[in-house]
């Protein structure tokens, strides 16, 4: 078959499309975004008919996966780990539902926090949820575990969580294709109350997916994805997880590691491989990009006295991303890869783009609030987050999608006035508006600023939700008309635009400004496909 030279999203998404998927549902978050946008704009799936859309936000968009799943086609939901808890009520509870079609959940998780708030480990959400993990160590596995994840689903008719990370999900590698599997016909649960989780049948069902464990292991232990290999020296044992496996190698000429490794690709874990590996060895090393799942989970059932090393005990430092000179530190081994970061580099912070809408909407906000002081702006995920930094020092939190609307309103109840929440306009459809209907319902002294650049600007401009609803939604959930502004955010309207954010600041109800002017990214992509597009015509003509 055919060999792609692919990203490790990118072949997650060959994979998918080769496997026979009917539907992909997501909400772009760095660094799973490019998992739907190849299938976007893959003419295979175009072909097939796959469906590829983005959800207004994660929670949607598992759902969405799920409902293909019920009607018996495979399905695919691609979310960033912090992606994981807004679709966590879905999640969590598809593991007591069940799927009918295959359905493989997508957490791309960002050690280091490279575009993130947190850097939380989806590992230990898929063991709260019961259900098989499946972690690629390379880009071949990562295409190879989707089609076994599929096949996983439909025997067990259960969903899998692939886990991944910044790294594999943005570097390149070639990926031998399979042939392309047929896309399932519709066909509905056997039993169709399968889907109903009424307690009582929640309850019995729970007991299923408690029954079925056992096999879920038996599976670990005899996966392809789960391999020890033995060799000499067992003063140490190692345990490598997914792509903790290259960092180890790089470390060794030829590749080759003296010690006896566990490659873990596939959870729950294989029980009787890390019992003949511990057994045979003296120690444990555990390798694991993440969170000391693994870690914590081996010192409590093998607690036999032998030291069992990694995150916990210090060897492997218990925050950011592993990579081979941390691992080279905890062999013994001299630390000889890579070089320093030139510091001109390291302390280059990001800034907003020369002709950002945003620059001019913070210029009006700061002088606006001259008068009222410092620390009233509570903020949002996205790129207008950079005004947190020189020259604006505009905002003064991001906690997560959606939090700057009810921490403005928890900040305005307990006295704080005015209150001011910084929201863009896809992050507002994604969980901003629910907040925004507390503040209505509780009058509220806020004033809410959606930044409308027409786009979800910091992962690649995909389209938002809020495209041309904004006005009708806010006024749908009860801001009044009067109080429900639009500016243009240009310097040429700086005296316009700071008249009426002064206006709103002063009024004792919830106002909505909405500063609208479409991001220069995309404007500048836009121009280039249509100077490319009249080439072309040209051309042929």
């Amino acid at each position: 078959m055919q060999k792609l030279l692919l990203l490790g999203d990118e072949a997650i998404a060959q994979g998918a499309i080769d496997a026979g998927m009917s539907g992909i549902y997501a909400y772009p978050g760095t660094p799973s975004t490019e998992i739907t946008e190849y299938v976007m704009h893959s003419k295979e799936a175009k072909s097939g008919k796959v469906v590829a859309s983005w959800g207004a936000n994660e929670k949607t968009a598992m759902e969405a996966a799920l409902g293909m799943s019920y009607a018996g086609k495979r399905a695919m939901v691609c979310m960033k780990h912090v992606g994981l808890n807004v679709a966590a009520d879905a999640f969590v509870n598809s593991a007591i539902t069940g799927a009918n079609g295959g359905l493989i959940v997508v957490a791309a998780d960002d050690p280091s926090m490279h575009s993130s708030q947190n850097e939380q480990d989806s590992r230990f959400y898929g063991k709260f949820a019961l259900i098989p993990i499946l972690e690629p160590g390379n880009q071949q596995e990562a295409y190879d575990m989707v089609h076994y994840g599929f096949e996983l689903s439909e025997k067990y008719r259960i969903p899998v969580l692939m886990r991944i990370t910044t790294r594999l999900a943005h570097s390149r590698s070639g990926v031998a294709r399979r042939e392309v599997r047929e896309q399932n016909e519709i066909k509905l649960p056997e039993n169709l109350k399968q889907f109903i989780l009424l307690p009582a049948n929640a309850r019995r069902q729970y007991k299923g997916l408690l029954n079925s464990q056992a096999a879920y292991i038996l599976e670990s232990e005899k996966s392809p994805y789960n391999v020890l290999l033995d060799h000499s020296d067992k003063k140490m044992g190692l345990i490598a997880c997914g792509l903790a496996y290259n960092y180890l190698i790089e470390n060794f000429d030829d590749h080759k590691v003296p010690h006896p490794v566990l490659r873990i690709g596939q959870y729950p874990l294989p029980e009787k491989q890390i019992r003949d590996l511990y057994e045979t060895c003296d120690s444990l090393l555990i390798l694991e990009d993440g969170y000391p799942l693994v870690e914590e989970l081996i010192r409590g059932f093998m607690n036999n006295g032998k030291p069992v090393k990694g995150r916990l005990d210090g060897t492997i430092p218990r925050d950011g991303e592993l990579n081979p000179n941390i691992i080279a530190r905890a062999l013994g081994l001299p630390d000889e890869h890579g070089r320093d970061i030139p510091a001109i580099v390291s302390s280059r912070p990001p800034s907003l783009c020369k002709g950002c809408p945003h620059i001019y909407s913070y210029n009006a906000l700061n002088e606006a609030l001259l008068t009222a002081g410092k620390g009233r702006v509570f903020s949002d995920i996205g790129c207008y987050t950079l005004g947190a930094l020189e020259p604006f020092d505009a905002i003064n939190s991001c906690v997560d999608m959606g939090a700057s609307i009810t921490m403005a309103k928890g900040a305005a109840d307990a006295g704080l006035v005015p209150a001011v929440a910084v929201i863009g306009d896809s992050t507002f459809t994604h969980s901003g508006m629910t907040g925004l209907l507390d503040a209505v319902i509780s009058k509220s002294p806020i004033t809410v600023i959606i930044l409308d650049n027409a786009t979800t600007a910091m992962t690649g401009g995909q389209d938002s939700s809020a495209l041309g609803k904004i006005e009708d939604i806010v006024a749908a959930l009860g801001v009044e008309k009067d109080h429900i502004r639009i500016l243009n955010p240009l310097q040429k309207h700086h005296e316009e635009n700071l008249a009426v954010m002064k206006e709103e600041l002063a009024y004792q109800g919830v106002s909505v400004v909405i500063p609208r002017r479409e991001c220069i990214q995309t404007v500048t992509r836009r121009m280039r496909e249509t100077k490319k597009q009249q080439l072309t015509e040209k051309s042929e003509a």
